[in-house]
């Protein structure tokens, strides 16, 4: 099919089909995927339950001198432990960036789940997680011992076992927080580099940055930032409200994957 065929076929299914552009994907990239899995018999399985991703960033900051051991990464930077959560749309459902640089993202995520007005995750659903955190329910994360997919070069990473394709699927599918990161370093300069406002008010700042990309992102057809290439300094560091739904309030070793 030529372009001008696809054009025309485009038009017939928005002018008399009804076919509509929704808020992340075009009428033109719905259809070329359709058309992609009718000539190619491509497989596009998803797991069931998985609402999003999280991971721990860290973003440098400013503190006094007595806070600085406490606040001192394992890289030796001088920073915030800042866990975030992000839906397959990319935008931000959750962020907790009041731990100190020196903090386990495990610790981080404990906290989250149990503080109030916390991370709520209802069962039967989960978020994909890196080797970081334990892999139990409503977290799953990669195989541990099986080579990674990030460790290699993707262009000549073949899997060796099912747990290596698990890793890699796993990893290209929780590539959505990084890129959640990176638009948010890219949009926001105050978040690539450290304040000098007092600790409180920088964590802060976070999340009304992260709250503000989650605007643009609900409100603009199209957001810019997310084509501009990300630059390395753009990369991520390594009231009650009442719920129906029971909800996970705990992390703990688990066989629910295996």
């Amino acid at each position: 099919m030529d372009r001008n065929a696809f054009a025309i076929l485009c038009e017939l299914l928005k002018t008399r089909g009804g076919l509509l552009n929704d808020c992340n994907v075009t009428i033109e990239e719905q259809v070329a995927t359709f058309v992609h899995i009718l000539a190619h018999h491509f497989k596009n399985r998803s797991i069931q339950g998985c609402i999003g991703a999280l991971d721990g960033t860290y973003k440098e900051m400013t503190v006094p001198e007595s806070d600085k051991p406490r606040y001192r990464t394992r890289k030796r930077h001088i920073a915030t432990n800042v866990l975030s959560v992000c839906t397959c749309d990319l935008k931000f459902v959750y962020v907790l960036s009041s731990w100190e640089g020196s903090t386990t993202d495990s610790r981080v995520l404990q906290d989250a789940i149990t503080r109030h007005n916390g991370l709520k995750v209802s069962f039967g659903n989960y978020y994909s997680a890196d080797a970081k955190y334990t892999n139990g329910q409503c977290f799953l994360a990669p195989y541990r011992g099986s080579r990674m997919y990030m460790d290699v070069d993707p262009e000549e990473y073949t899997p060796r076992n099912h747990e290596e394709y698990f890793n890699m699927k796993h990893s290209q599918a929780r590539n959505i927080i990084d890129r959640c990161f990176g638009l948010l370093k890219k949009r926001w300069a105050v978040i690539r580099s450290p304040s000098f406002y007092p600790i409180r008010f920088q964590g802060r700042m976070i999340i009304v940055c992260a709250l503000l990309h989650n605007f643009i992102r609900m409100y603009m057809d199209v957001d810019p930032k997310e084509y501009t290439p990300i630059t390395l300094d753009e990369l991520p560091i390594d009231e009650d409200i009442s719920n129906e739904l029971e909800s996970i309030d705990v992390v703990e070793a688990s066989d629910e994957w295996s």
